[in-house]
Formats: C-alpha cells, sequence, structure tokens
C-alpha cells in the first residue's frame, strides 16, 4: 500500500483518443478531461472517421459545455504540396475555439502561429523530444505543451518536466511503434502507404518468411521458439500499476492511444485511469487494485509491458510468433442510448446478441458493472425479435439502473 501527499504533485491531466464524434463523446462522458482529434486532413490518423469543420465545432462546443478541452492534430510531416491547402484549412479552422493543436513539423508550426496566433501548440510524439533542451527549445518558440518520446525512462521524463519551462505530456496506454516515436519508411517501402503522412498499413505487424531467390515458390518460415518470428511487432504500453511513478515525475498530462479504436476501448481504458488518478488524489490511501488491470484485459491488446518507462523492454517488448496477433476475450455488444419513460432502454448494437444470453453491463465506474441475462428484445416497431443486429437500434428491459452511454459486452466465448 502506497501513501500519497497530492499537495507535492500536479493531478495530471487525462486526455483520450477521439477517432470521431461519438467516441469523443464516449470520452468526456467517461472522465477525460481533453480530447484530442483530426480533421480529415494533415493527421497522423487517416483511417479513423475523422471530423470535418462543422463537427470540430460541434465538438468545441460539447467539450466546453463540460468545462473540458479539445486538442486537433495537425502532426503530419508536410510536404511542399500540403502547404497551401494546409494554409487555406487553418483559416477556416480559425473560426473555431479550439484549445490546442498537435504539430510535429516546424513548417506547420510556423504556419499555426501566423495564422492562428492565439491558439496555443503543442508538439507530437512524432517531433521526438528527448531532451530538455529540444523541450526549451520548442517552448522559445511559441509551443505551450511538448508530449515526450516514448523511449525515454521515467527518469528522463522527470528531468525534462521539473527542469523545462515548457509543460509536458507522456502516453501511458496503447500500441506502440516499432521505429521511434513513429518515424517510420517501412510502410511507404513496402505497401506504398506513408506512416508519416497518416496512412500506415501496419508492415512491422506482417508475418514475414524466408525465400531463396531460385526458389520463388518456396517459403522457409523465420522460427523463434518453434514459430514464426514477428520481431517487429511490439507489445501495448500499460503503465496502470505504476500510478505513483508516474505522478512522481511530474508530468502534466497523460495521454492515451487509440483513435482508431472502438468507443468500448475509449470507455474502458480513460474510466480506469480516471478512477486511479482520482484515487491517487483522493482523501483515502491510493492502494493499487487487481480489478484495473483486470478490465484493461477485457479490452483487444497484442499484452502489456511498461514500454521504456522502466527500462529498455527488450525481448518483452515484442509480441512473437502465432501471440503477434490481438488478445480479444471480450467483444463489443453494444451501447445505451438514451432510456425510455416505460422502463425500455435503447441499445445501439455493435455485434449481434440473442434472447437468453448473459450479457455485461460497464458503466461509467466499475461500481455500476452487472451482468443482465436478456430475456426480451424488441426492434424499433416495439415487436419481440429472438436476435439484435449490428448498425441497428433495439431495446431491452435493464435489470438494473443504467445511463446513456453505458457499455453492453460479451466474453467472446459465451454464447
Amino acid at each position: 500500500m502506497i501513501e500519497q501527499t497530492p499537495k507535492k504533485y500536479k493531478k495530471p491531466e487525462l486526455v483520450s483518443p477521439a477517432g470521431s464524434l461519438d467516441k469523443l463523446k464516449t470520452a468526456i462522458e467517461y472522465g477525460a478531461d481533453a480530447v484530442y482529434a483530426g480533421g480529415k486532413d494533415f493527421s497522423l490518423r487517416n483511417s479513423a472517421a475523422n471530423f470535418t469543420l462543422d463537427e470540430i465545432g460541434s465538438a468545441v462546443e460539447y467539450v466546453h459545455e463540460r468545462g473540458k478541452k479539445l486538442y486537433l492534430t495537425l502532426n503530419i510531416f508536410a510536404h511542399n504540396c500540403h502547404t497551401s491547402k494546409m494554409e487555406l484549412y487553418l483559416k477556416e479552422l480559425a473560426k473555431y475555439p479550439i484549445d490546442a493543436v498537435i504539430i510535429a513539423d516546424p513548417g506547420v508550426l510556423s504556419l499555426v502561429r501566423e495564422i492562428m496566433p492565439d491558439t496555443a501548440c503543442h508538439i507530437s510524439t512524432q517531433a521526438n523530444c528527448t531532451n530538455t533542451r529540444a523541450a526549451d527549445f520548442w517552448h522559445s518558440q511559441g509551443v505551450k505543451r511538448v508530449v515526450l518520446a516514448r523511449e525515454l525512462s521515467l527518469n528522463e521524463v522527470s528531468e525534462i518536466s521539473v527542469n523545462s519551462d515548457c509543460s509536458t505530456e507522456v502516453f501511458v496506454q496503447g500500441a506502440m511503434c516499432l521505429s521511434y516515436s513513429g518515424r517510420c519508411y517501412l510502410s511507404s517501402y513496402m505497401a506504398n502507404r506513408g506512416a508519416n503522412l497518416g496512412d500506415c498499413a501496419q508492415s512491422c505487424r506482417w508475418k514475414y518468411s524466408l525465400v531463396e531467390e531460385e526458389r520463388p515458390n518456396e517459403y522457409y518460415p523465420i522460427v523463434e521458439d518453434g514459430e514464426y518470428a514477428s520481431v517487429m511487432s511490439s507489445r501495448d504500453l500499460c503503465m496502470i500499476q505504476h500510478i505513483p511513478e508516474l505522478v512522481s515525475a511530474g508530468v502534466d498530462a497523460w495521454k492515451i492511444e487509440g483513435r482508431m479504436k472502438s468507443q468500448y476501448y475509449v470507455a474502458t481504458v480513460t474510466r480506469i485511469y480516471r478512477e486511479a488518478i482520482d484515487m491517487f488524489f483522493g482523501d483515502e490511501t491510493y492502494e493499487y487494485q487487481d480489478k484495473w488491470l483486470e478490465e484493461l484485459g477485457k479490452i483487444s491488446n497484442r499484452g502489456y509491458n511498461t514500454g521504456f518507462f522502466l527500462g529498455s523492454p527488450g525481448l518483452d517488448g515484442q509480441r512473437v510468433g502465432e501471440e503477434s496477433g490481438y488478445i480479444q476475450d471480450y467483444k463489443f455488444v453494444g451501447i445505451i442510448g438514451k432510456p425510455k419513460e416505460d422502463g425500455l432502454v435503447e441499445v445501439i448494437v455493435k455485434n449481434s446478441f440473442l434472447v437468453s444470453e448473459n450479457i455485461e453491463v460497464m458503466g461509467r465506474s466499475s461500481s455500476q458493472d452487472f451482468v443482465q441475462n436478456i430475456k426480451e428484445i424488441f426492434n424499433k416497431h416495439m415487436e419481440p425479435v429472438q436476435k439484435a443486429n449490428p448498425g441497428q437500434s433495439f431495446f431491452i428491459i435493464p435489470e438494473k439502473p443504467v445511463e446513456e452511454y453505458f457499455i453492453l459486452r460479451r466474453k467472446v466465448d459465451s454464447k
């Protein structure tokens, strides 16, 4: 059991991913202090739904009404062909009171400072800030916050956070890249998809075999421990077991990776870190909860480690052989819409479920979780049906009180 001294440390801002407006709302509802999102262009997650300018306006209004913040990603490494289009985009973006833009490229930074001088700028982890002088340099350019490189130890993070005038942010949960904070050209080489322009094909996670020049149709597995090699497929980062160490490092913001992940992922990870932060800075003695890691095991993941925070991950940093894919023990079934007055609640269905199934209901806090046997399902015409199909809304009668944005999930091997 570890006793905390909240007055000694600053409470970190919890920053969650928002790949769409629905995910943004979910992140806020589950406890995020801020969200980061991308527009339709100039973001390193082109495959996410992302936001039109009108949606950015709606998103800003939503988060500000709740006292939260919105950070917009403009973190591509721009070529000359991008800058004129970006200039026009920024002139339109300037109409919306976003709280900050996240940038990797110095040229993009100069454009933002010129067109949106009153908007705060954050430096992306893609810029590979690894030392105090680099953080101070960015601060001298008008940057408010630096998202530090993911290759730093906690001691290095602490040194920068304590000694730089620039605010700091670190990733605490989510996927890790093979190459230095994502600066990778493997996808461009193998799939003609530029990772540094937001179109990574994740070539590092493909399965590879050896082919001899004179035998083009004969594939030889490159084995490790009796299985094929997957030396480039990294495990996911998870720091939930090291909250006191993170807090004592003095970082201003903790960031969750996952703009391409589901609402279920966003809800689960956000609520766990929210609970851990609030417990540490609460009135009672902080004590790590086993259930936190158990809950994080219920989202799709590639196995967890602590990245570089506690030293080089070495061989433990990679997923080997058949284990290199996702672990997915639970499936996202649906999300609760607004409850009706007659006791029925709407379920926006993501994966089908049946009458007589046992479904887990996940609330904003773990105290609201329960398991329900689905006794009846009704379609939009209030007709009883045996199965709820994905992409549609159905209605159920919950056994316990539920609220909008509660999540339904199912253990994969349950029927």
